[in-house]
């Protein structure tokens, strides 16, 4: 093993839930990616921006100093180098989610397999910064007519996001397998989920999480729902601020749940067994407590789990939709009740979606 993926393994070890500790290698290996890959070229690049939480303004500020064509060429070449670095990104940090699939997989015996699963969550919250640049740069707005060179830009980043979220999914699930992670929600180490994004929508602040497995809507109760993903929904103060000023207000939760309905049309064969008794449905609902119903504290102290019912407000149909897909169902959603005024109220079938 090199003295890279070494330092990598103790610092994903070590880390902080800041993810502090992880970027410095991060850092280390991109600049050594980009000085070798601008090797043996004529015209030297600056390097390119390595998990920049939020991306450099296209150079295009100065109108009179620039024709349209002119403007349009920079924006474009920009574009590109934007899109080759985060490229970049997600290729390096796939190649450590292997890394770390590899030496757990393959038996190496010089490496714990204990401070090896103490790395894994340690590098997904390495990872959350690249999902959150992803995820602010192609969220939607209310304008969702959008130029065809920024729309597959848009696919494109969020292609990466799914392609880094799959990845870690499929880690996870591999050191769960070996016993060495727990998938049990209700437990205080559990790595049941992973955040996957965060960005904002004017005044709402909305973060992704995405569950490794089908994980009941209520630990303790069986509603015959199954959670995949949930959206913490911050409803901030001032739509102005950032969001290192802004304060904090209400917060609702969303949920993508499947449910096995059962299929009264079920053809039987000549034994009377019945096929496709079931058809598991897809939706966007949203969590609304039952217990505790007020904010006194004692009420809540009494209270061992909170309990919730399912308010559906999207219907998916069949097919599980990725992430990203869901994540852009519920940003249509959101947007939709924002500028109608409408209370989510009532349960619509799922738009075209748009990736």
């Amino acid at each position: 093993m090199t003295d890279l993926e070494v330092q990598f393994t103790v610092q994903l070890a070590s880390g902080s839930p800041s993810g502090q500790r992880g970027f410095g290698v991060l850092q280390e290996e991109a600049d050594r990616v980009e000085g070798l890959q601008n090797t043996g070229h004529g015209e030297s690049e600056e390097p390119l921006p390595f998990l920049a939480v939020v991306a450099p303004a296209p150079p295009c500020g100065d109108r009179a100093a620039c024709s349209g064509a002119s403007c349009s060429c920079l924006g474009l070449r920009w574009m590109e180098r934007s899109l080759r670095s985060m490229e970049l990104q997600l290729q390096f940090l796939r190649s450590k989610a292997d890394d770390l699939h590899d030496w757990l997989v393959n038996g190496q015996g010089h490496l714990d397999r204990e401070a090896l699963a103490a790395a894994v969550p340690s590098f997904l919250y390495t990872c959350q910064p690249y999902f959150n640049h992803l995820e602010s740069s192609s969220a939607l707005s209310q304008h969702n007519v959008l130029p065809f060179d920024v729309y597959t830009r848009r696919v494109q980043l969020l292609d990466f996001s799914q392609q880094l979220c799959d990845r870690l999914e499929q880690l996870v699930l591999t050191y769960a397998s070996y016993n060495l992670l727990c998938l049990d929600e209700t437990m205080p180490n559990s790595v049941s989920h992973f955040c996957v994004g965060q960005s904002r929508l004017g005044p709402l602040r909305v973060t992704a999480f995405r569950y490794c497995k089908p994980t009941a809507y209520l630990a303790r109760t069986d509603t015959g729902l199954y959670k995949r993903m949930r959206w913490n929904v911050e409803r901030l103060q001032d739509e102005r601020q950032t969001d290192d000023e802004s304060e904090e207000g209400d917060t609702e939760y969303y949920f993508l749940c499947y449910e096995d309905i059962p299929n009264a049309h079920a053809d039987e064969d000549s034994q009377g067994v019945s096929h496709g008794s079931v058809v598991r449905m897809w939706s966007i609902g949203q969590w609304v407590q039952v217990t505790p119903v007020t904010e006194d504290i004692y009420d809540w102290i009494m209270c061992e789990v909170p309990q919730a019912n399912y308010h559906r407000l999207l219907y998916l149909g069949s097919v599980e939709p990725s992430s990203c897909c869901a994540t852009d169902y519920l940003q249509q959603l959101l947007l939709s009740h924002r500028s109608d005024g409408g209370d989510g109220t009532s349960a619509v079938s799922a738009p075209i979606p748009t990736v």
